[in-house]
């Protein structure tokens, strides 16, 4: 386990965590900010991704467990992301529709923050959101992240608007 909150523990992704992962990545509504669902050789390839961040940084996107059930309900965590050529350490969230709207990604990706600033001692640490979403901009806001700017990025074929959301850690605010 990584980091653990009231309702949630954080873990490292594994393969055998594949299919929770299908359930969100290949769900056409949770990933309309990706242009749509993964195949299952993209949801591999994700899951592939975030093991290698573990070893490469020592963090990536962890799977979100609810404490209640033991069920894998989202990923969150932290990567390090392209932005305006450099590289920026971001909060990422992905979860699971049927648990959307109840907090789960602010309280996940609070506890990221946390992480960042205190384990990892990161000055700053932002999530990178499609102009479009706004589910996730108020996750964004409520976990204590002002707009700082935007950039196009292009993915699968379209240019996609994407707002950098950044907290500041107080002591270098």
């Amino acid at each position: 386990m990584i980091l653990e909150t009231e309702r949630l523990y954080l873990r490292e992704l594994t393969q055998a965590d594949y299919k929770d992962l299908c359930k969100i990545l290949q769900d056409e509504e949770t990933m309309y900010a990706y242009e749509g669902a993964f195949s299952d050789r993209e949801v591999r390839e994700w899951l592939d991704r975030q093991i290698s961040r573990y070893r490469r940084w020592g963090f990536g996107l962890w799977a979100v467990v609810l404490k209640e059930s033991g069920e894998v309900i989202g990923q969150c965590g932290l990567t390090m992301q392209p932005w305006k050529g450099r590289e920026v350490l971001e909060i990422g969230y992905l979860f699971q529709r049927a648990y959307w709207h109840q907090g789960y990604a602010t309280e996940a990706a609070r506890a990221c923050r946390k992480y960042a600033f205190e384990e990892l001692d990161a000055g700053e640490v932002c999530s990178i959101i499609r102009d479009t979403n706004t589910a996730s901009q108020k996750v964004a806001l409520r976990n204590g992240m002002t707009a700082a700017d935007r950039w196009t990025k292009h993915y699968r074929g379209v240019d996609m608007p994407h707002d950098r959301y950044v907290a500041v850690r107080e002591e270098d605010a």
